[in-house]
């Protein structure tokens, strides 16, 4: 039998002990001020949190992978920044990647079990060829799950990097990581419900790590996802605004630098600001490893040093 009485996720929340007597209202005005904990909680792991995105940004550049593990909720929050990342940065889908126990069926169909296997996370890390570059991180909100526990010492055993969500403290799954983040996000208004403050604490996490990372392998000029796929007619536009926002040029002018560029934002707008056909511009860009500001800086300092 497992002891689950030492985990603050699992204990009864004393402020919603009549839940079951509450209108809607009363519900789910609890619940929006206990997620204000949640930001709270998250605030405090800050530093951590910075350094496990910076390891990932390392890792990128270097070619390497996020690998998201995890089972239940934790799992499929995994999955959801792992398949978000290909449109709006631009990168494959090989590039972060998420693990649930269970396989992929398991994102729509709980697979009973699953996550008290210390050795299915090897099998699937195995499966995705992980290798010494890629950056592994277990997701649990427990704390505890095996499968997570399993995943990071394979994943340590072969020399990756690894990192760890929990909403516990002192948490087993801490302990097998290198760079471990304890969210302790406290009792459930539900009792034991996971998916609530913990998963919203995980997603706030992942939402950080990704998107940090992203924006330092240079995903990102200003506040502008220049790496943006087009893969509809909305994103279209959207990539039109982009260029719009960063070249102060006007649509038309924007739509006919994407067509020169094949799509590419990041490309078109090297090209507007520095006044370069896209041949040249893309030069530039692979010089500045793909940072559109380091690309633009580096020419205009090059060109005020020829001038003077």
């Amino acid at each position: 039998m497992i002891d689950l009485t030492q985990l603050t996720t699992e204990t009864r929340n004393p402020r919603t002990t009549d839940l079951d007597e509450w209108s809607a209202l009363e519900i789910i005005t609890e619940m929006n001020r206990e997620d204000l904990d949640v930001v709270d909680a998250v605030r405090k792991e800050l530093p951590r949190i910075a350094c496990l995105a910076e390891v990932c940004t390392q890792a990128l550049k270097k070619g390497g992978r996020i690998v998201y593990i995890g089972a239940g909720t934790s799992g499929r929050l995994g999955v959801l920044d792992a398949v978000e990342c290909p449109p709006t940065f631009g990168v494959s889908d090989n590039c972060v990647v998420g693990l649930i126990a269970g396989g992929a069926g398991a994102y729509v169909k709980a697979v009973e079990g699953a996550e008290d296997s210390l050795t299915l996370a090897e099998k699937d890390l195995r499966k995705i060829a992980l290798t010494a570059d890629d950056v592994v991180i277990g997701l649990a909100a427990s704390g505890r799950t095996p499968f997570v526990i399993g995943g990071l010492r394979y994943a340590k055993s072969i020399g990756c990097s690894t990192g760890s969500v929990v909403c516990n403290g002192n948490a087993a799954v801490s302990a097998e990581s290198d760079y471990p983040v304890e969210v302790v996000s406290g009792p459930e208004v539900l009792t034991g419900s996971t998916r609530l403050k913990a998963g919203t604490a995980q997603k706030m996490v992942l939402n950080m790590i990704s998107t940090a990372s992203m924006v330092g392998v240079g995903k990102a000029y200003q506040n502008l996802m220049v790496d943006v796929v087009q893969s509809n007619e909305k994103l279209v536009t959207r990539a039109e605004n982009i260029v719009i926002a960063a070249a102060g040029c006007d649509r038309d002018t924007a739509a006919e630098k994407l067509t020169e560029a094949e799509g590419s934002a990041k490309l078109a707008i090297t090209s507007l600001l520095l006044g370069l056909d896209t041949e040249t511009a893309a030069d530039k860009l692979a010089q500045a490893d793909g940072h559109v500001r380091k690309a633009v800086e580096t020419a205009q300092g090059s060109a005020e040093v020829k001038e003077a």
